[in-house]
């Protein structure tokens, strides 16, 4: 029987209120499809969105992955995933949060202007509010010479300082900086980069998949040091720590970009809901921040959602903010919730194409089986005990990525056969046991 809704007036025992006003906290991709799916599943109250930045939604990837071929925003009305102007009531761009007040009935946001001295602060009510306030890239605070990318600003400074022959040290072997570092190379930028564990993306896939792309540098003229720590950035030099085989030393630098990952944007929540140590929002798979109040909700880069299939999935992926907001207004509007889909994640990096379907899991939990042709396109399947499946990554070899989304699917971690699932000339739903 489905659970009936009432005005939030009425009495809740056994019944889902349905809010009569929604502020959405954050334009990004996780606000704009928050925004639109409330609309699309039935919700006709008040709705708010509200945006740091003075533009509309506009989509990121293309930020790091064609940084010198699309120099203008790729706007998120003209691909087709909503209008914040049809769907909102109230739109405010060029607004920050500053204070989250939830402790009775509903929510209030104080908000100032994002630019000091262009307004003045004003504080919004709403049955509900829904942070999607997105994360800022981490950079420590003594690296001031060094730029960062995470949104169109940032974009348009790094373009405009890496002119051909300009010299580049990326510190951050990650998503972002093998990104960034494959587009500058092109350009005709010299190009280091530096990364502090053993392997490039160390943190995001392992050490054994993360070992599979080292080659991938040098064939794209790029200078790769791991296992280096930085300890210093200056106007034109990246200053390395010694280590047991090498000596501490200068990279001389033009530009410095630093790639060392995203914090959520959450700094103004602290005391007002529950954060991580990462000072992330810890939500489940409707968005309800665990510990915190029922008038707030999150979602997108400023969560980690937790998921009986996965554990804690962190934020900080597209797929993500572009997918869990329909479970987030499914549970706000007592409809049934769809299913959580699998984390996915897709970078081009150094002429290759990279999929990671799942979590993989920590390095000394896994068993990590290779299929296919490292030189031409391999897939990593990540097994946990009994040969289950945990997670793929797959690079240049898009016909196993289907599968891996279809076999994880569900709550599923089919246990595979190893040596067929090794074989790349075996489709992988017939490595199944």
């Amino acid at each position: 029987m489905p659970v009936p809704i009432v005005p939030a007036s009425a009495p809740t025992r056994g019944r889902v209120v349905l809010p009569r006003s929604v502020l959405v906290v954050g334009a990004g991709l996780a606000g704009l499809r928050t925004a639109a799916e409330l609309r699309a599943q039935g919700f006709a109250g008040h709705l708010t969105v509200v945006g740091a930045e003075d533009r509309a939604p506009y989509d990121r990837p293309p930020l790091s992955k064609e940084l010198f071929t699309r120099t203008e925003p790729l706007w998120l009305t003209a691909e087709g995933y909503g209008d914040l102007g049809e769907l909102a009531d109230r739109v405010l761009l060029g607004r920050r949060a500053r204070r989250l007040e939830a402790d009775g009935p509903g929510a209030r946001v104080t908000l100032a202007p994002a630019v000091p001295g262009a307004g003045t602060e004003e504080t919004l009510e709403a049955d509900v509010v829904v942070l999607a306030v997105g994360a800022a890239a981490a950079r420590p605070a003594s690296w001031d010479h060094a730029l960062t990318l995470h949104g169109a600003d940032d974009a348009e400074r790094l373009r405009g300082r890496l002119v051909p022959g300009a010299r580049l040290v990326v510190v951050g072997a990650g998503w972002i900086g093998a990104e960034v570092a494959g587009q500058a190379a092109r350009h005709g930028c010299e190009v280091t980069v530096v990364e502090a564990a053993p392997t490039p993306l160390h943190r995001q896939v392992g050490a054994a998949a993360g070992a599979l792309t080292v080659p991938w540098y040098a064939a794209a003229g790029v200078d790769l040091r791991c296992g280096r720590a930085v300890t210093a950035v200056r106007p034109d030099a990246v200053v390395l720590a010694g280590t047991a085989r090498e000596p501490a030393e200068e990279v001389t630098a033009d530009v410095v970009l630093a790639a060392t990952g995203v914090r959520p944007a959450t700094a103004w929540l602290a005391g007002a809901v529950p954060l991580t140590a990462h000072g992330a929002l810890p939500v489940d798979a409707a968005g309800r921040v665990r510990g915190g109040p029922p008038s707030v909700r999150a979602v997108g880069d400023c969560a980690e959602m937790t998921t009986p299939d996965f554990g804690a999935v962190p934020g900080g992926h597209w797929d993500a903010a572009l997918s869990h907001p329909a479970a987030l207004a499914a549970g706000l509007l007592g409809r049934p919730a769809p299913p959580t889909p699998v984390p996915y994640v897709f970078s081009t990096q150094l002429g290759h194409d990279l999929t990671l379907v799942g979590q993989p899991p920590a390095d000394d939990d896994v068993e990590v089986v290779v299929r296919g042709d490292v030189a031409a396109g391999f897939t990593v399947l990540y097994l946990r005990a009994g040969h289950r499946l945990a997670a793929g990554l797959t690079a240049d070899r898009p016909r196993d990525v289907a599968a891996l989304r279809r076999l994880l699917a569900a709550g599923s971690h089919p246990a595979l056969d190893v040596g067929r699932a090794s074989d790349p000339e075996v489709p992988l739903r017939r490595a199944v046991l």
